[in-house]
């Protein structure tokens, strides 16, 4: 409730603000050096290493150290370019990036919240590889978010009476949060922003369909093989069966409502361009401030109309949320100037990695498209990452979608299927992590999933590259 009041009381806030009228100066990242990336790395390392060394400080602290790196950007950035250079980058991340993805984010976390599955679910490895099939399935429709938020209690509650359940939270990230959402641009974000570019609806659908049944399937029946061992291994007593078990039922069908409502704004704003406003200095279109206000509006529709009994019973809370809304300003900040260099091409500091994606005849390669977009989508923004190699590549949808297929594939699958390689890929994989822990069952480390993303993922994007790309 306190993100959207917050939210909702800067967006006139934000609309009255004088225009500054010139781009931030980061975007022309030709002139960055690569050290302007250490307060990204710092923030990296923050999430990854004191919830092991300093575990309490970070518990209490970690906004406050997220904002101290989010400073170490911006200080020596306004002392290099300037104070109102420093205060334009930080407008462009707040206004272009981090309130649309806040909202949006917020509007399917409560609206994910209140709808509960009930009935009887007993976590056995068939259950359980059934509900990560459903929310892969539902993932395109819904979006990443959408479905992680709407199964992962069920998941949870199904898994109470075990020990050894770790790894399917950790499957289930690889799939309802990831590559689930392959298909649709409804289903993440960088397939939304392509979508925005001009790419056709149903592309994805058609040309990436193979690569995601493949990638599904192999992690589906991975998952089924290795929670079969760890019952075994745990032997665990399931509930006892009542005389009537319950039959499978949603409650909060408002919220399923409310949920539909989120998607279609989002398609709707992809559909319906309007004219550019300016907010804080930086251009932006009005669909997407009305977007975020009617975001902000269902979120408040959700808390007022859903009843506290059925948040209560699906364990909601607003913890993780505000550990993903702290983290990630952040990470939006200082991400900044790494994706600048990344803009600026063969121009700027990564033009190494730039001139891997081409022959020495100017074709393009699809594997490297796959393997850039996505080892940089594993700890970038997917969203922005897939923005920075789609240009990359032309940046002409008519013919990205043609005889630039293979190319526009190999991106799509990168950063959708590589965003799960670590838990700040996708913003729905920290989120179900947040969730998880609240539960009281303890998740991998931010090395340790990555370790578990090395061992499972990399191995199948390798035959994916084989057969695909």
């Amino acid at each position: 409730m306190y993100f959207a009041v917050l939210a909702a009381a800067s967006l006139p806030l934000l609309v009255a603000s004088p225009a500054l009228g010139a781009e931030t100066a980061a975007a022309h990242g030709g002139g960055l050096s690569p050290l302007w990336g250490l307060p990204f790395l710092g923030v990296l390392l923050s999430i990854a290493l004191m919830p092991l060394a300093a575990g309490r400080v970070w518990h209490h602290h970690y906004g406050k150290i997220s904002a101290g790196w989010a400073a170490l950007f911006l200080v020596p950035y306004a002392l290099a370019f300037g104070p109102e250079a420093a205060w334009e980058e930080f407008a462009h991340v707040l206004v272009q990036e981090y309130l649309p993805f806040l909202a949006l984010l917020l509007a399917l976390y409560t609206t994910g919240g209140g709808v509960l599955l009930r009935g009887t679910l007993v976590g056995t490895p068939a259950v359980n590889t059934a509900l990560l099939a459903a929310g892969t399935a539902l993932a395109s429709v819904m979006g990443t978010t959408g479905a992680s938020m709407v199964l992962i209690r069920p998941v949870l509650r199904a898994n109470a009476f075990r020990r050894r359940k770790t790894h399917t939270f950790v499957f289930f990230i690889f799939l309802v949060s990831n590559i689930g959402g392959s298909l649709t641009p409804l289903g993440d974000p960088p397939l939304y922003l392509g979508f925005l570019k001009g790419v056709a609806f149903f592309w994805p659908t058609t040309h990436l369909f193979d690569k995601f049944l493949f990638c599904a399937a192999l992690l589906l029946a991975a998952h089924h093989a290795l929670d079969r061992l760890a019952w075994a291994r745990e032997r665990p007593v399931p509930p006892p069966r009542s005389a009537a078990r319950e039959a499978l039922r949603v409650e909060g069908w408002l919220n399923v409502a409310l949920l539909g409502a989120v998607l279609a704004v989002v398609l709707g704003m992809g559909v319906a361009p309007l004219r550019e406003v300016s907010v804080l200095g930086q251009p932006i279109g009005l669909e997407r401030l009305l977007g975020m206000a009617a975001f902000l509006a269902i979120t408040l529709l959700s808390v007022r109309l859903t009843p506290a009994r059925l948040r209560e019973q699906n364990g909601f809370s607003w913890g993780a949320m505000a550990e993903v809304a702290k983290l990630f300003a952040a990470i939006f900040v200082t991400m900044a100037p790494v994706l600048a260099i990344l803009r600026a091409g063969r121009e700027g500091a990564a033009a190494g990695l730039v001139a891997l994606t081409s022959t020495p005849e100017g074709q393009p390669i699809p594997a490297t498209y796959f393997w850039l977009t996505g080892a940089l989508s594993s700890f970038l923004d997917n969203a922005p990452t897939y923005l920075v190699f789609f240009n990359l590549a032309g940046g002409d949808p008519a013919r990205l979608m043609t005889q630039g297929a293979p190319t526009l594939a190999a991106i799509s699958c990168g950063a959708v299927f590589m965003g799960a390689n670590s838990y700040i890929g996708n913003a729905p994989n920290f989120m179900v992590k947040a969730i998880v822990e609240e539960q009281g069952v303890r998740m991998p480390s931010f090395f340790g999933y990555c370790a578990w993303a090395a061992a499972v993922l990399i191995p199948l994007f390798v035959l994916l590259t084989l057969l695909f790309f």
